[in-house]
């Protein structure tokens, strides 16, 4: 009895440990679990250290003792003293390009023939004239001969009958040689474009002829800076792939284009084309004269207008206006900034002429 007793006892114990720790297990099994589930816990995050911007510190500029000059400027090209269009004046006669002799760049002498028209249909005219002209003459010495018997007004009649015969012979001789285009001095054939068959119009401008062994510098000014020039004065003339030169004005411009369109009606209105006058440009003369230098190369031309040689100068960036007021910001030994009113003379697009206000060596604040 007691036997079975314990027997009993030591099962229930066993199960009884066996149930808490399968319950121990389940804690353990939830509390791992639960951790799993949890959050991360967020990572210090690293602020950059914000440095304040500076403020930037406005430049300065000692005051300059040094020359200042005004200049004007314009553009030019090297232009020859004699230059004139190559033209028909007439087109009544012959209209076809029989022969073109020349081309551009050639040098030609004064009369040599540049273009020829066909005049083939005008040359037989004459010498179909010509024979009855010789008729008439004979016709006009038998009248000399019988004029007594004649009346006054039938000799009159055949006179001028005679006249315009002699006139016809002579105009159509002249359109024979207006059909040939002759070099009106000796020079170089700057532009050409007249072809083999092709037609021409009265004062229509086929070509150009220059005198490329007298070459000048020529400049265009307006007209306010026109007005601040005159002969002798100094001259820079920058010339492409050549360099600077000096030189001084040598010819005022005479004339002016007003038209703007430098050859006008370009010889369709019965009008010689215009050629590109001299006169129009202010001429300097160079001190020495490049080599190889052609005409119609490019150039720009400066010209002092004024110069001051010790003048007190400071960059025009630095001067201050408020109404009437000019003044600029002027830098003590010590670091400091004051006001000083300033009286400003020529100005450049850079720098300004102080006239009263500064002193060399000052240091002022610019913008």
């Amino acid at each position: 009895m007691f036997m079975k007793w314990w027997m009993e006892n030591l099962l229930n114990r066993k199960r009884q440990f066996r149930a808490l720790a399968l319950i121990s297990l389940c804690i353990v099994l939830i509390g791992a679990s639960g951790c799993g589930l949890l959050p991360n816990e967020e990572e210090e995050e690293d602020i950059p250290v914000i440095t304040p911007p500076t403020i930037s510190k406005k430049p300065e500029y000692e005051v300059r003792k040094e020359p200042i000059e005004l200049q004007v400027k314009a553009t030019g090209k090297i232009l020859s003293q004699r230059e004139e269009p190559l033209y028909f004046s007439n087109d009544k006669g012959a209209t076809h390009i029989k022969n073109v002799r020349v081309k551009a760049g050639d040098h030609v002498a004064e009369g040599d023939i540049l273009i020829e028209l066909d005049v083939e249909d005008l040359q037989k005219q004459l010498r179909k004239k010509k024979l009855d002209f010789r008729k008439q003459e004979i016709a006009m010495k038998e009248t000399l001969r019988t004029k007594d018997e004649k009346e006054e007004f039938e000799f009159e009649e055949a006179t001028i009958v005679f006249e315009e015969a002699r006139q016809e012979l002579i105009d159509l001789e002249q359109q024979i040689a207006d059909g040939t285009l002759r070099a009106p001095f000796a020079g170089t054939i700057i532009s050409l474009k007249a072809e083999k068959g092709g037609t021409i119009k009265a004062y229509e401008s086929l070509g150009v002829i220059s005198d490329t062994s007298a070459l000048v510098v020529g400049a265009t000014f307006s007209k306010d800076d026109l007005e601040k020039l005159a002969v002798g004065m100094k001259a820079t003339v920058d010339i492409n792939t050549f360099g600077t030169f000096n030189g001084k004005v040598k010819v005022m411009p005479s004339a002016t284009d007003s038209s703007g369109d430098n050859g006008g009606n370009n010889g369709m209105g019965g009008n010689a084309p215009e050629k590109d006058s001299i006169d129009k440009y202010l001429i300097v003369e160079l001190e020495k004269w490049p080599e190889e230098l052609g005409r119609g190369t490019m150039l720009s031309v400066s010209i002092v207008t004024q110069r001051i040689e010790d003048a007190v100068v400071i960059p025009i960036s630095t001067l201050r206006t408020v109404g009437s007021r000019t003044y600029v910001q002027v830098i003590e030994p010590d670091g400091t900034k004051r006001e000083a009113d300033v009286e400003v003379g020529i100005q450049t697009p850079t720098d300004v002429q102080i006239v009263k206000g500064l002193e060399p060596g000052q240091k002022v604040v610019g913008r």
